[in-house]
């Protein structure tokens, strides 16, 4: 089967605001419930796609592994995830597409949830070694609620009103919070794993100028200090000491973008003691020193975390 690219502007338009929300249906004959309805089509994409399953059942083959999906499963499928959907019996979808890296998503804030670390973040990479377990599954009362998050969503996004893009936004952060606090009460073992992580991140973003130790972390986690560098490793690329000097630089990007203070200050306020190792782990992250970074004309992007 050859994997086809499930390009934004097909659901967002060549100028529309890059978030949507599309329905899934099951008929006897396999209708397609929209245009560019790519369900049964091996396919990726060049966004993120939360899915709510809200009725019957499936298999979903994610990067050459099924999975059973039934109504109350919730995931993310981020971008250029090979997937689709196969032995449909009664199976409804909302699908909510979006676009993090154009709509200003607040992660900083996100991310100090433990739920949205574990869900957003880590569960995608641990979805196929936990056999799908550590998804979020919602039983009928909190499913309808999501439902009905996902269908105010769903009727701003065909909306012409001044300000819809603002509401939509607004709206998914809503669900992302809702989603988030719902995964932080999983029953699931899995889950249960991943929110240590979580607990970990959140941690990091809250309180990043503190004088962070690997033997903090690990009180943090409930983890051995072995167990905690493997899992944090897999889970983000990253050490969790290069994880938070990450944080601290974004932190200090935003600082000499945005205010007068010296450099000593501003490497002082997010948790550097030493002003000249704060600028060769700044040109280390950025390619760049503090002080070329200021005077640039055109801002650069965060460091990826």
């Amino acid at each position: 089967m050859k994997s086809v690219i499930a390009d934004g502007i097909h659901y967002f338009g060549l100028s529309g605001f890059p978030i949507t929300v599309r329905r899934v249906g099951t008929d006897a004959h396999r209708t397609p419930s929209h245009p560019h309805d790519l369900t049964e089509v091996e396919h990726s994409h060049d966004f993120s796609e939360l899915v709510i399953v809200t009725n019957g059942s499936a298999m979903h083959w994610l990067e050459g592994t099924d999975f059973p999906v039934a109504a109350g499963d919730i995931f993310l499928l981020q971008g250029r995830q090979r997937h689709y959907f196969h032995q449909r019996t009664n199976l409804e979808l909302i699908n909510i597409m979006y676009d993090p890296n154009q709509i200003g998503l607040p992660e900083n804030e996100l991310r100090r949830m433990p739920g949205y670390c574990a869900m957003f973040m880590l569960e995608p990479n641990y979805r196929r070694q936990h056999r799908f377990a550590s998804r979020l599954h919602l039983g009928r009362v909190l499913l309808a609620r999501a439902e009905r998050l996902a269908e105010e969503m769903e009727v701003e996004s065909i909306s012409t009103d001044t300000g819809h893009s603002i509401v939509l936004r607004a709206k998914l952060m809503e669900l992302l919070v809702f989603l988030s606090r719902a995964y932080t009460n999983s029953d699931s073992v899995e889950a249960h794993a991943l929110l240590r992580l979580g607990d970990v991140i959140g941690a990091l973003e809250s309180d990043y100028a503190k004088d962070w130790k690997l033997d903090d972390l690990v009180k943090v986690a409930h983890m051995s200090r072995s167990n905690l560098m493997r899992t944090f490793r897999k889970a983000t690329g990253k050490t969790p000491i290069e994880y938070l000097l990450r944080i601290r630089i974004q932190r200090a990007m935003a600082m000499l973008r945005n205010s007068d203070r010296t450099i000593t200050e501003i490497a002082m306020e997010v948790g550097f003691n030493d002003s000249n190792y704060f600028s060769r782990q700044f040109r280390r992250i950025t390619n760049e020193s503090p002080r070329d970074f200021r005077r640039g004309s055109t801002p650069s992007a965060p460091p990826r975390l």
